[in-house]
């Protein structure tokens, strides 16, 4: 099947892809470019940077922006989706839904309306076995975004691996932090995984803290040649 893939650059959408490529062809990835930074529906964080990652990917890029008012994004969502089917032909819609029932009634109903198969290869998956695979199967992953004690400032550009799930479990047991994110406590930026075919270099970025949220602004990046192993 032809589909197109709601993509942020974060691991959610990145890995959504990566389990949907093993049954169906992508065709374009699909951003909506939100101006409101607590949008419910979409990822906000080194949000313009997908065009990077697109090129990185080497797969086409339908974008839209929004203004981002709740209910009212979902209309820039649905234009970007018919702007898919008639660009790439696509068939079906993956996400990187987990747990949202938010995001994921949503996205169902429009696609819907549409004719397009929804795709959810991550929904109701376990958070620290998602970590986990990912790490194994290749991914690279800094951590952008944070919001909620005890996230701090040296969190920022942390890369996910082992140790780090070990923390983010720690957390999970003690005060019930969701160690993937899904309760927006982490954002996150891919810069390489097995799909990519450059990986993504951070030139320049800026951390921004303060009460226990904070980002990192990438302001400057290049693609890089994968080198073989």
């Amino acid at each position: 099947m032809k589909v197109g893939v709601l993509f942020s650059g974060g691991k959610d959408s990145c890995y959504a892809m990566y389990k949907a490529l093993q049954e169906h062809d992508v065709e374009c990835l699909i951003s909506v470019i939100s101006e409101n930074k607590e949008s419910y529906m979409f990822h906000t964080v080194n949000i313009d940077l997908v065009d990077e990652q697109a090129k990185a990917l080497d797969i086409p890029l339908v974008k839209v922006r929004t203004k981002g008012v709740k209910e009212e994004e979902l209309d820039d969502l649905k234009k970007a989706l018919f702007n898919a089917i008639n660009d790439y032909n696509i068939e079906g819609v993956v996400s990187g839904a987990i747990a949202s029932d938010y995001q994921a009634s949503r996205i169902n109903r429009i696609c819907k309306e549409l004719d397009l198969k929804s795709i959810t290869p991550l929904w109701e998956k376990d958070q620290i076995e998602l970590l986990r695979e990912l790490v194994k199967n290749g991914f690279k992953i800094l951590i952008v975004g944070i919001a909620g004690y005890p996230l701090d400032k040296s969190w920022l550009g942390n890369e996910i691996n082992d140790e780090l799930i070990g923390k983010l479990k720690e957390l999970k047991n003690k005060i019930g932090l969701h160690p993937a994110g899904e309760g927006g406590e982490i954002e996150t930026f891919v810069v390489d995984s097995p799909m990519h075919k450059k990986k993504i270099k951070i030139v320049k970025a800026e951390k921004e803290y303060a009460d226990n949220t904070g980002v990192m602004k990438i302001i400057k990046t290049k693609l890089e040649d994968k080198t073989k192993r």
